[in-house]
């Protein structure tokens, strides 16, 4: 695939992205704090599913004119956003520094504390996530909390692959007509979660149509022809995948951003992964190129819009958390490669493309991996090399022979093993069908040794313990100390 190159629309588009002041927003805060207070009678899950909608149809929204794909959560590009469902505890404390902390700084508008404190901490505080959290279990947790971190205390947890097959195959309509016919005849206990999909699926509808909307009445103002033109397309693709199942690549990725944007909004959580992207956009991709309605640079040049898009939404931590996951790693894991369900070879066209974007923006999102095996094509594994030299950290490597036996070994069939992806970080999993819970816990073995050994609690008996071992210097192997131990 020689002569691809980066476009100048991808290089305004980056240029525009990075330059960009980021702010902590309470847009959202305040949509979901205001539908709450209007529902407080209905289910928990029917209130939730009230609220996206909510958002979905009053966040403000923003448009590039370069932009090839569209859709964020919120009109500034990589703003913080406050979520008050999950926990905002530490955004009270933390947000007049969010300018001069030392690490992932954002902006703040006076305006924002003090509407944050007046209006949305008052309402939530002992609803939230965190606080239900901290009543039920927060002894519990704060005894371990010396050699156990328990994440997700304050926010969602993400660190899935949602079923982007299906999405793209039946689309927000379609996920829509199935919720209805379902409450026809579902059971008592199923009809408020039937209900919600319903609600959801209205809002997300709604909207795409918003772009739709925004982007024609951008266009009746261009007067360059063919940005005009390019525009007009953007936007009916909005429209078209809002009213039925994609049929071009270009609608494709662009239903999959969406997907992304409204979990994202659903959650305010890190590590909602595409999975094998290559894979799910092959058939798209290359039903055009047959057609001859696209070719390899257009499709590149929609690919590193893509891209672009996962490196628009951050993740705003407290600076605790941004002082360990410092640079916004939020976990849009894309896996390429890899075996099918009889063991074949699936490399294609947009395993390359893929990283051909990777290559020219080198950009820290997606996080991308290949996924090797026996049969692995020699084109794919030298391109792989050849990008990961150039210094971005991707794409980063994953051995199926290791891996597939280890996920059987739990329990997955054959077939769901040998499709398995990666989400967030490195963690494997398997697609539309799992929720691994992955990043609930850490265990810091090497603390609990250390309090073991300095005095402190013992961890098999919960006694009080304060041996005494002397220098710590004069035990030459791990064996000696292990024998003081024991005469302690």
């Amino acid at each position: 695939m020689e002569g691809l190159y980066q476009t100048q629309r991808i290089k305004d588009l980056k240029d525009k992205m990075l330059s960009e002041p980021r702010y902590a927003s309470i847009e959202q805060a305040l949509i979901i704090t205001k539908t709450y207070q209007e529902n407080e009678d209905d289910p928990k899950i029917i209130q939730r599913a009230k609220s996206l909608k909510a958002a979905l149809e009053k966040m403000e929204i923003r448009v590039e004119p370069e932009e090839l794909i569209v859709g964020n959560r919120t009109a500034g590009v990589r703003y913080g956003v406050v979520f008050p469902e999950s926990g905002s505890t530490w955004v009270d404390k933390e947000f007049e520094t969010l300018p001069t902390r030392p690490q992932d700084r954002f902006n703040v508008h006076q305006e924002d504390i003090e509407t944050f404190r007046k209006v949305i901490k008052p309402y939530w505080e002992g609803k939230s996530l965190e606080d239900v959290l901290n009543q039920r279990y927060g002894k519990e947790i704060n005894k371990i909390a010396k050699v156990v971190k328990i994440n997700q205390k304050d926010h969602a947890q993400g660190h899935i692959c949602p079923d982007c097959v299906k999405w793209l195959k039946m689309g927000p309509q379609g996920l829509l007509d199935q919720a209805e016919e379902k409450l026809k005849i579902c059971k008592a206990e199923q009809k408020d979660f039937y209900e919600s999909v319903k609600i959801v699926m209205e809002g997300a509808k709604h909207f795409m149509v918003r772009y739709h909307d925004l982007i024609m009445d951008m266009a009746e103002n261009e007067s360059d022809e063919t940005r005009k033109q390019t525009m007009i397309k953007v936007a009916k693709n909005c429209k078209n995948i809002s009213e039925r199942p994609v049929q071009t690549f270009h609608e494709a990725v662009q239903s999959t951003w969406f997907l992304f944007v409204i979990l994202q909004m659903e959650s305010n959580a890190s590590s909602f992964s595409p999975g094998r992207l290559d894979r799910h956009l092959e058939a798209y991709y290359e039903k055009d190129i047959k057609e001859g309605n696209l070719d390899k640079q257009q499709a590149l040049e929609i690919i590193e819009c893509l891209w672009l898009k996962f490196n628009e939404i951050v993740y705003m931590r407290n600076s605790h958390g941004a002082k360990y996951f410092a640079g916004f790693p939020i976990g849009f894991n894309i896996a390429i490669g890899g075996q099918d369900e009889n063991g074949n070879d699936t490399y294609n066209d947009l395993s390359f493309l893929f990283l051909e974007a990777q290559k020219h923006l080198g950009l820290p999102q997606p996080n991308l991996s290949v996924r090797l095996h026996e049969g692995t094509s020699d084109e794919l594994l030298k391109e792989a090399v050849r990008v990961v030299a150039k210094g971005s950290g991707m794409p980063q490597f994953f051995n199926d022979k290791a891996v597939i036996p280890s996920i059987q070994e739990l329990g997955i069939e054959e077939k769901d093993a040998r499709d398995y992806a990666i989400v967030g970080c490195v963690e494997l999993t398997t697609q539309g069908n799992n929720l691994g819970w992955s990043d609930s816990a850490m265990f810091n073995l090497n603390k609990a040794l250390e309090v073991a050994l300095t005095g402190g609690i013992c961890l098999l008996t919960g006694e009080k313990i304060a041996p005494d071992y002397g220098n710590l210097e004069t035990y030459e192997t791990f064996e000696e100390l292990e024998a003081a131990f024991k005469k302690q």
